[in-house]
Parts: structure tokens; sequence; C-alpha cells
């Protein structure tokens, strides 16, 4: 007997809001079976607003609310049965940000939970790899996003450390990114990779994403170090406008490409990475997965 459900994970980044809808399918004998049935993405960008003034401004606090409404209709012609919409870095250190999650709830009925940094990374943690990592080796987990990128150590198919920092690609084009944390990002991967010889990446993002694609790589190969820093000269040789016309990327996607690439190559660097694998997974992902994992805990205690 087959069983379907429903459930949906809505992602409030600093660059873009997401909504992801997943079919899960429950065979009795076989592990569930996840499948993207939709993904939406508005790139509001609340992190301009929020690493700049320190608050959500009124036309982006208008465009939440219109995107949550369109996000409650889309879940309801779904027959969404779970949901969960969480925030991340720029609502968090918005001066507004309760406030206008608040006033979302009022009028929308969508409660977001506004999350800490370890809360972002651990729910990322919770994204299934097992079908791309080996248990004899070693990974580091980089999720880079607009206002902060969180790193997750895997090792012989456990997860050994994880962390946040304020290290993003939104607070990078507003040059609000001192030294001291690319120093304090390094010094972490250093201290915590020291030990294992060899380990390799695990890129997720929509800006690594981006660049998987242009490669014209088979899912689950990975890129190469080289390809990588081969690609990011390219994006630095091109204007904001060339990024647009000539490798075909999307406004709010042509200018955040080129410091997402660095963080990529930086973590590659200080593991002595030679290769990145892209799985397209993230915090959507993990929010579907602590759901269904929740509803199977509450079933079992029923």
């Amino acid at each position: 007997m087959i069983v379907q459900k429903k459930y949906a994970a809505i992602d409030i980044g600093s660059n873009a809001v997401r909504l992801l809808i997943s079919t899960i399918t429950e065979q009795e004998g076989r592990d569930p079976m996840f499948k993207k049935t939709s993904l939406v993405r508005v790139p509001i960008r609340l992190g301009a607003d929020v690493f700049l003034s320190k608050a959500i401004s009124e036309e982006n606090i208008r465009r939440m609310i219109d995107t949550m409404q369109a996000f409650k209709l889309l879940m309801r012609s779904h027959k969404i049965e779970k949901f969960r919409a969480c925030a991340t870095s720029a609502m968090r250190e918005s001066e507004n940000g309760e406030a206008v999650a608040q006033k979302i709830k009022e009028l929308t009925g969508i409660e977001i939970d506004i999350i800490d940094g370890k809360d972002e990374a651990a729910i990322i943690a919770a994204t299934d790899l097992h079908a791309l990592i080996q248990t004899d080796k070693t990974y580091l987990y980089v999720d880079v996003g607009g206002g902060s990128t969180e790193f997750t150590l895997y090792s012989n198919g456990k997860t050994i450390t994880s962390r946040s920092f304020k290290l993003g690609t939104v607070r990078l084009l507003n040059k609000m990114v001192p030294e001291s944390v690319w120093n304090e990002v390094e010094d972490w991967i250093k201290k915590v990779t020291k030990e294992y010889t060899k380990i390799d990446l695990i890129g997720s993002g929509g800006n690594i994403n981006n660049i998987f694609k242009s490669s014209g790589k088979a899912n689950g190969k990975p890129l190469s170090f080289l390809y990588l820093s081969s690609y990011y000269q390219l994006l630095q040789s091109l204007t904001y406008e060339e990024r647009i016309t000539e490798l075909n990327l999307n406004q709010d996607r042509a200018d955040v490409i080129v410091p997402a690439a660095k963080i990529y190559l930086s973590a590659m660097k200080w593991t002595r990475a030679r290769r990145i694998y892209v799985p397209k997974i993230g915090l959507s992902d993990g929010i579907i997965r602590s759901l269904y994992q929740e509803s199977k805990e509450e079933a079992s205690r029923a």
C-alpha cells in the first residue's frame, strides 16, 4: 500500500524567499521517497534593507505580505498537510523583524520562526545526504546564503560539528564583512579539519547550483577546484550587465554569485579540497525532513 503526503517549507532568506512543496511517498518495507513538486522563488532581498538600515523597509514589508498570501493560496491548492516557515539572518537581525512576523501572522495566518544560526545549521544537517556521502570519507558541507554561511563537517557518516558565520553574499556586496570574520572562518575550518587528510566539499545554495548548471556536468559528478577557480575569474572579468547578457543570469543573481564563488573557493582552499559536490539541497529540504520526522514521532506516541 502506498501513502502520499504533501509538506511545504518556506525559507525567508536575506536574498530571496522560497516556497518548496514536496510529495512524500511511503511504502511498507521501503524508505520514504521525497520528491520536489514545486519550487517558487521571490527575490525580495531583505538583507539589503537590514544590513544597511537595521530594519525591513515598508516596501519590502508589503512585498513580504503579498508573497506570504500567494504562498498560502499555493499551499491550499496543493492540499498541504504540514508546513513550516523559517526566517534567517536578515529577519533575526532587523529591529522590526518580530513586528513584521507578527503582522504577517495576523494578515495571512502564516507563523514565521525566526531561527538563529545554530538552528539553521542543524536543520540543514537534517537534509538527506546518504546517497552522496560515503561512510568512509570526510566532507565539509557549505551552505552560502545572503546573510550567513553554515558549515557542517561530516566524517564516517556522522556529523562532527557545525557552525554559522555572518559571511553572506549580500553582506559582502555591501562591504559589511570585516577581515576579522574571514580570519575567524579560516581558523575554524582549519582547526576542525586538520586531523583529516582528504576532504571533499558539498556546496548548497542557489549560486553554486547555477555554477554547476553552467558546467554541463551530470548530476552527482563533482566540480573541480580548477573549474570553480576559472569560473570565478570569468565572473570577475565581466561587468554586472555582461553577466546578465552573456551568462544569462537573473538580475538578482548576477551580483551575489561573485562573492558566493569566493566563499566556496576559500573553503576549498582551507580544507585542501579538490572537488565540490552540488546535490541541490538546502534549508527548505531540511525543513521538510524535520516536519516528516516530527510527524513520525507524533504517530508513534499516539
